[in-house]
């Protein structure tokens, strides 16, 4: 039998931040940070929102609870389904220079991939799962 993992907050053990009153606490939330946002979090990556407060907003990154700014991301109600559009940031870790300036990111697994071409959909190699790609949310470099 699988033992659940309790999630907690990087550097606050059993530490859970009360749930705004406005939200509506049965629905499902995902968060992803705006494209100027380096706060621990993969650009263009939707995570599961699992608290609200005022001013954070609490995302579920690999079973660890995560607290950042509630300015600096962007919330939605609806199952993210297509992948994000990435402009290479300035401060890119880990993303191979002959991407070139965009990459995209899956919805369900995170996973980076190389956009060449303007595909309308792409398939992700970890997941296997076959999505539209963004195009009308990216920005301009």
């Amino acid at each position: 039998m699988a033992r659940a993992r309790q999630l907690t907050a990087r550097g606050h053990p059993g530490h859970r931040p009360p749930v705004s009153q406005s939200e509506d606490p049965g629905r499902a939330q995902w968060a992803r940070p705006h494209s100027d946002v380096n706060r621990g979090l993969r650009r263009g990556a939707w995570y599961r929102v699992l608290a609200l407060t005022p001013k954070d907003v609490v995302v579920d990154v690999n079973h660890n609870a995560l607290t950042v700014p509630r300015e600096g991301v962007e919330i939605v109600t609806t199952p993210p389904q297509r992948w994000s559009v990435v402009a290479r940031p300035p401060d890119a870790v880990r993303v191979p220079l002959d991407w070139g300036d965009w990459y995209a990111l899956c919805p369900t697994c995170r996973n980076r991939t190389p956009i060449k071409g303007h595909y309308s959909t792409l398939r992700c190699p970890r997941c296997t799962g076959l999505f539209q790609i963004a195009w009308d949310e990216t920005e301009p470099l």
